[in-house]
């Protein structure tokens, strides 16, 4: 069967689980760690995406959320920074 497109669907954990076609922006992840600032703006035209990078990132640092949604992703080989991600999750 052929990965459906998740049309209207900014849900990252949806995306990953219900068999929906996804590009892997998970780099997003690490770029952002690796030149962090105070503040980050996130500003692009509608529909670009903004809405399922930020639930990615929910579910990339949010506490006890099942880290089988980032296998065989991009971030996934950022041991570093996934191990660094668990320090910082253990403490919030």
């Amino acid at each position: 069967m052929k990965d459906k497109l998740p049309i209207g669907i900014e849900n990252f954990e949806e995306i990953r689980t219900e068999g929906f076609y996804y590009v892997d922006k998970t780099c997003f992840i690490r770029d952002l760690l690796n030149h962090w600032g105070k503040v980050n703006l996130f500003s692009r035209p509608r529909r670009f995406g903004k809405s399922l990078n930020m639930s990615m990132l929910k579910y990339f640092f949010g506490y006890g959320c099942d880290s089988k949604l980032f296998e065989e992703l991009e971030i996934a080989k950022e041991t570093a920074l996934c191990l660094q991600k668990i320090s910082i999750t253990a403490f919030s």
